[in-house]
């Protein structure tokens, strides 16, 4: 007996803040920088992460890995002047029961290449832990052996522009439904640009869009939303029929465990 109340307890706790498992759902319609997309379901992506600046000025976004760590691309040069904002959703309300962590720690992918965009990661880690809640819990990362085939739909999230030429971000959070592509698939719009540390998704009448960039790029595997991409770089124009380009998670979760563990 008390065995099977350990296990349900087990059970209680891993769908509480197990990775991966919003506790409100998200609600994908599109399933058709964030250009195209459609608001999220308030509080519905729980790792999403705004990155700012001590005006409050939201430059990049990020995913919570666990209560200590973020992910986000190397190219957002985070500092430990910038600020981690977990559970928020609309970016214009005061009332939102948001955490604001500092930087203790920001460790950009020794091998990050600002002209070829390979290894486009970076690892912040807070100066204090994140509160997990309903709003706030992390993301599971996809491993080292995971196959995430040309087709499945995915899903990226972020305050980017809706247009590529908008004056602001949106104050509401995006979300975008996107097909991934094989690299070969991908090579096709740009060429060798494209390695084997990237993964494609879109040219399917959505794209991220700038102030995207180094959040998530999520697909379900057994029913865990898991991060296959860290958004990286596209179209200047954020163009919907150009693929986004991602860095590939599964080829940079190595350097992520081992990083977490020194760290």
């Amino acid at each position: 007996m008390a065995l099977l109340w350990i296990l349900s307890c087990l059970a209680f706790i891993g769908t509480t803040y197990g990775c991966g498992v919003p506790s409100i759902p998200p609600v994908i319609t599109g399933y058709a920088r964030i250009v195209n997309g459609e608001e999220a379901v308030p509080h519905s992506w729980p790792w999403q992460v705004s990155l700012q600046d001590n005006t409050g000025f939201h430059f990049c976004g990020g995913s919570l890995i666990s209560e200590y760590w973020v992910v986000t691309a190397a190219h957002c040069n985070v500092r430990t002047s910038h600020l981690v904002i977990l559970g928020e959703h609309d970016r214009n309300s005061n009332s939102e029961n948001i955490q604001t962590i500092k930087v203790a720690k920001s460790i950009r992918h020794p091998s990050y290449n600002p002209y070829t965009i390979n290894n486009d990661v970076a690892l912040i880690k807070l100066a204090s832990p994140a509160q997990l809640n309903t709003h706030v819990s992390p993301v599971c990362l996809a491993e080292t052996t995971d196959n995430f085939p040309g087709g499945m739909k995915c899903v990226t999230s972020g305050w980017g522009l809706t247009r590529y030429n908008a004056a602001n971000t949106p104050p509401l959070l995006q979300q975008a439904a996107l097909p991934l592509l094989t690299n070969s698939d991908c090579q096709r719009y740009w060429g060798s640009k494209i390695t084997d540390l990237m993964v494609c998704a879109g040219a399917s009448g959505a794209s991220s869009c700038m102030g995207d960039s180094g959040g998530p790029l999520v697909c379900q595997k057994s029913g865990v939303w898991t991060l296959v991409g860290i958004v990286s770089w596209g179209s200047g124009t954020c163009s919907t029929s150009m693929p986004g380009v991602y860095a590939r998670v599964t080829q940079l979760r190595s350097w992520i465990d081992q990083t977490v563990a020194a760290n």
